[in-house]
């Protein structure tokens, strides 16, 4: 059953909280800050009157209680002595209470002694009775003057209940003139309508002022918290402009940058389809050449042995092995030119393959292994990969000996991995070893960022080298990094 009502009570409290948190500054302020100061106005004017109240009460009764004692006290000397008062007290205190100065101000009047004995009461009728003591009574005892407003319940209250008009109970200790001991207590009611209207009025004027105050407050704070609000709603609405401005920038950006993409991706294909057009110009023109210049060298030393003698064999010689070095260079340079239909090759075979005519044309040994590899790849991404790893495994033959070669392809998240490494003598991180017939590393740098890729050299003399190409799918960024690690490098 609690718990039911529990959760009642928060599904109630959610939606306030979240209408609360939905307001403007202001409204919050403007809520939050008039509930505070009406609280905190009720509660200092509740105080305020109260204390006026009591102030004055105290004051009308210690100066009535004053005025009384110097009528009453040398009257009922007497009972210090004995609990009742003579006829002729009696009929004293009586002319004394008829008097127009005390007639007009006293409604009632009472004279206790312990044990709440009425000794003497403008009502004959309860003299020598007795009734329980109240809390004022005990107090007078106790030598307090005490005085309130009285709601007249008390037992002995008839008569002055039945005046209909409002009373101000008061008791007063009467003291033995000789050894000043409380020997009786005077009650008296005192006709309040003027005193009770004076307060009314003075209650009233605090209750206003409290008020005025409490409002100049709340004006005060509301024109700050105002001037602040509008501060912070113009700083928004540029806020909100400049996010505007930005997003529409950042999007002419995505696109620019995304056309400079695919212009890059278009330019390594017509690059390539150019590469491939000059190794078979070269192909069918200087080496078809040259190859027909080496038969006509065969055929003229077989020809003219005897007319040219021994030096001019040399020279024919010497021509045919240049001849044949010539042919072999642009026959090397056609092969690193041209690469093989890739359109078709998934992403491991293209590893594979280019990792098998690395070994035939080196004769060492490339270790392959993947750690998971793509489906499928654009071809301009093909294209980048294939140069990348025939690149630096051509320098790592060329600088490490080809030791200990390793292609390792990793596919995660979007995120396509490329290593090649071996375990040759390291370079320096600052230096940059030269390519030979192949594109260099300036040259894989700017294909591999024309394709949003990032290509990282580790390399420490001593330690081998690995070279690592990374592209995003994904976002398509990327950067050229270059960093030493302990644990090996790449050229």
């Amino acid at each position: 059953m609690s718990q039911s009502m529990t959760e009642a009570a928060v599904t109630a409290v959610t939606p306030l909280s979240r209408r609360w948190y939905r307001l403007s500054l202001l409204s919050q302020f403007v809520m939050m800050g008039a509930v505070v100061l009406l609280v905190g106005m009720l509660l200092i004017g509740i105080w305020v009157g109260e204390q006026i109240e009591k102030g004055v009460v105290n004051n009308s009764a210690a100066s009535t209680a004053l005025f009384m004692r110097s009528f009453i006290e040398p009257v009922v000397q007497e009972l210090g002595e004995q609990d009742s008062l003579n006829p002729a007290s009696i009929e004293q205190l009586s002319e004394l209470l008829n008097r127009a100065e005390l007639s007009n101000r006293v409604v009632s009047f009472k004279i206790w002694k312990e044990g709440g004995l009425v000794t003497y009461s403008s009502r004959r009728e309860v003299i020598g009775r007795r009734f329980p003591e109240t809390e004022n009574l005990r107090k007078a005892w106790a030598g307090v003057v005490t005085a309130e407003f009285d709601a007249l319940e008390d037992e002995e209250d008839a008569l002055e209940r039945a005046s209909g008009i409002t009373l101000l109970e008061m008791y007063s200790p009467i003291r033995e003139s000789r050894t000043g001991r409380i020997i009786a207590v005077a009650e008296f009611y005192e006709t309040a309508e003027t005193l009770r209207n004076d307060l009314f009025w003075s209650e009233l004027t605090s209750w206003l002022v409290v008020g005025a105050v409490t409002l100049l407050m709340f004006g005060a704070l509301y024109g700050i918290v105002l001037r602040g609000h509008r501060t912070i709603l113009s700083q928004r609405r540029a806020l909100e402009r400049q996010v505007t401005d930005l997003s529409r920038v950042l999007k002419l950006n995505e696109e620019l940058h995304q056309r400079v993409q695919r212009a890059s991706q278009r330019t390594v294909e017509i690059n390539e389809r150019y590469l491939r057009r000059i190794s078979a110009d070269l192909h069918d023109g200087p080496a078809q050449l040259m190859s027909f210049a080496l038969l006509r060298i065969d055929s003229l030393r077989r020809q003219l042995p005897a007319e040219i003698g021994a030096s001019g064999q040399e020279d024919i010689d010497m021509l045919g092995s240049s001849l044949a070095e010539a042919l072999e260079d642009v026959r090397a340079i056609c092969a690193g030119l041209t690469l093989p239909e890739l359109d078709t090759l998934s992403p491991r075979d293209l590893v594979k393959r280019v990792a098998s005519a690395h070994e035939r044309r080196t004769n060492t040994r490339v270790e392959v292994s993947f750690d998971g590899a793509p489906e499928r790849l654009g071809l301009p991404f093909k294209i980048g990969v294939y140069r990348f790893i025939q690149e630096t495994l051509s320098n790592a033959f060329r600088y490490a000996e080809g030791k200990e070669q390793r292609v390792h392809m990793c596919w995660k998240d979007e995120l396509l991995e490329v290593e090649v490494s071996d375990r040759g003598p390291g370079f320096s991180p600052d230096m940059r070893p030269e390519s030979g017939h192949g594109l260099g590393l300036p040259g894989l740098q700017e294909r591999i960022e024309s394709l949003g890729g990032d290509m990282r050299i580790y390399s420490r003399i001593d330690s081998g080298t690995r070279v690592v190409m990374r592209c995003d799918l994904s976002t398509r960024e990327g950067g050229v990094h270059r960093e030493s690690d302990s644990s090996g490098t790449g050229r």
